[in-house]
């Protein structure tokens, strides 16, 4: 899992800070990190379907508001 970038002889700073990042990237180390932080726990169809009812009410108050005239 962890990878080791040694230096060669010669080799610039930069050259050596971009081949880490390639294999950062390739290794996919970085994408589960933050996959891991948007986690969310699975909902149930019913809540889902309940919390869907609740935002389309709140849209078509708040168009009907638009509509009559009482934009806060």
């Amino acid at each position: 899992m962890i990878t080791v970038t040694r230096k060669d002889d010669r080799e610039a700073n930069e050259n050596i800070i971009r081949r880490f990042n390639r294999r950062v990237l390739q290794s996919g180390v970085l994408a589960n990190a933050k996959a891991s932080q948007r986690f969310e726990k699975p909902i149930s169809k019913t809540e889902r379907r309940k919390k869907a009812i609740i935002r389309k009410s709140r849209n078509e108050e708040k168009l009907l508001n638009i509509k009559m005239g009482r934009v806060a």
